[in-house]
């Protein structure tokens, strides 16, 4: 008895000394500071990339004792995955994937647009077809990332000419997209940088992203924050947007700096990247909440007009079950960030 006694004591001492061992470590500062940051990124070159270029970042953040963590997403499905589980604070997708996460009541809100897209989406088929316009896609196969803008915009040029129900759409990742395409396993994708400039090299463009928001389809990339962080740190996310406008003002001075910057962070050339970069637009501030995008939480702006159709859309389009109301829509869209930021300014 006495044994057995001996052995649970010194049982119970050894899970002590455990469980000090892997004591949690405080997740603030002692200023009650995030010790860390986790933000999600897409490698393209636009004002976020400048800013981590720049290290704004650091100035921002890093020098109050917050570390940046900077995750790579292929695609706002995954980046939405993140959000769900928690792991990241801060991510960049197509808006269409933000309404993906309105959808699913994601606790995230819309804070920012990146750019309107341009001529860095485009729907391309390969060289040597004889497809020479998006009327002759009928009875093809197209492969385009689900619920991002590029299909979007692809369904958009599909219903243009009314052949929507007479091609063969595929769902992939840009990384698959181009392996098909290698593989002339696909006639067409609909895509954006950098894997759109991978299959032009053996294809040819018929349609962009600037020529379907010429007739009315406007397409960006937006910027969404975990609720459970702008809630706590409101401040930061401010400083977070004065990043982001630290790299658009830094493009919108010198552009070739900007894209010597990047060049080196993305393993592409400045060439590639300053065409990236010149084939959207990037917004300032003030641009962003005015009348023509964001708005102002009290008085919404033309992007939540678009941000209702493109619900509609994917009701439609069967790639979300339940309709956001228009209410849910202005709560989600949060600009009073971009406007304190200009207030700051």
């Amino acid at each position: 008895m006495k044994k057995w006694l001996k052995i649970i004591i010194l049982g119970g001492l050894v899970l002590c000394i455990l469980s000090a061992c892997v004591k949690k470590e405080p997740s603030e500062t002692s200023e009650g500071l995030p010790k860390a940051v986790n933000i999600g990124m897409i490698r393209v070159p636009n004002d976020k990339q400048v800013a981590i270029s720049m290290k704004q970042f650091d100035e921002y953040f890093q020098n109050r004792g917050i570390e940046t963590k900077f995750l790579f997403f292929d695609s706002g499905v995954s980046a939405n995955q993140a959000f769900a589980s928690g792991s990241i604070d801060f991510a960049e997708m197509g808006y269409t994937n933000a309404v993906v996460a309105l959808s699913k009541e994601l606790p995230v809100e819309l804070i920012w647009l990146h750019d309107v897209l341009g001529e860095n989406e485009a729907l391309v088929v390969q060289e040597d077809s004889e497809i020479q316009r998006v009327k002759d896609l009928k009875g093809k196969k197209i492969a385009t990332p689900f619920s991002s803008t590029s299909h979007f915009s692809l369904l958009k040029a599909l219903e243009e000419e009314g052949i929507q129900e007479d091609v063969t759409l595929l769902d992939m990742e840009t990384a698959d997209i181009v392996a098909a395409w290698e593989r002339k396993d696909i006639d067409a994708a609909y895509t954006w940088e950098p894997t759109l400039s991978r299959i032009k090299e053996t294809g040819r463009v018929i349609t962009t992203s600037a020529d379907l928001a010429a007739k009315g389809h406007m397409t960006t990339n937006v910027d969404l924050v975990r609720k459970g962080f702008s809630e706590k740190y409101p401040d930061l996310v401010v400083d977070y947007l004065a990043c982001l406008t630290k790299g658009q003002e830094y493009y919108t001075k010198d552009p070739n700096a900007a894209a010597t910057m990047v060049c080196q962070d993305l393993n592409i050339t400045k060439e590639e990247a300053l065409t990236q970069m010149e084939a959207s637009k990037w917004l300032t501030p003030e641009e962003e909440i005015s009348a023509d995008y964001l708005g102002t939480n009290q008085a919404p702006g033309q992007f939540h007009q678009v941000f209702i159709d493109t619900i509609d859309f994917l009701i439609e389009q069967k790639s979300i079950t339940e309709r956001p109301t228009d209410m849910a829509v202005h709560q989600f869209i949060n600009s009073s960030y971009a406007e304190q930021l200009v207030v700051r300014k």
